[in-house]
């Protein structure tokens, strides 16, 4: 053979090629499926963001409010207070002028025996009161601790690729 002769070379179809095409293919298919789903997921993840943000911001007045009327129960607390000694001293005045009143005895002291019943009532209340107090403080507490965990809940869902690198669940 000469130097500028070209050599035949035979030209085989490929075998399967329509099978590389159809694999192509369902694996776009595929990644597609998975890209619109992926996508639905993060809308509903978004909204939910959205509503733990409010769910969280109600919280925070929530709290705020149980302050407030924790605060306006102590004030309460120290007006029964108040109002009990009142009506202890005025107790201790109708007795004695039970002594001195002897035609309308009988009378005064049935009114007696009442505002003693009073004076008991209001000292009860104003321990009861100081029982409520406590209690509405520490639902206050508990409630802040609630928007602690619903903050760090919100940030939980805001950011869900954090999981996927070590941090861990938050709570």
């Amino acid at each position: 053979m000469s130097e500028h002769e070209v050599e035949e070379v035979e030209v085989v179809p490929v075998r399967g090629s329509i099978f590389v095409v159809i694999t192509t293919a369902l694996i776009v298919v595929v990644m597609a499926v998975f890209t619109w789903v992926m996508y639905g997921m993060a809308q509903k993840v978004f909204l939910l963001t959205d509503v733990m943000v409010e769910m969280n911001q109600s919280f925070k007045s929530i709290v705020s409010n149980m302050d407030s009327m924790a605060e306006d129960m102590s004030v309460m607390n120290e007006e029964l207070k108040v109002m009990s000694v009142a009506v202890t001293d005025m107790n201790d005045n109708v007795v004695k002028m039970n002594g001195s009143v002897s035609l309308m005895s009988d009378n005064v002291v049935a009114m007696t025996d009442e505002i003693g019943g009073i004076g008991t009532d209001l000292a009860s209340m104003t321990e009861d009161m100081t029982y409520l107090t406590g209690t509405v403080y520490y639902i206050g507490s508990t409630m802040s601790r609630m928007t602690y965990d619903v903050g760090k809940a919100s940030n939980a869902f805001s950011s869900p690729l954090s999981y996927m690198f070590g941090n861990g669940f938050p709570f």
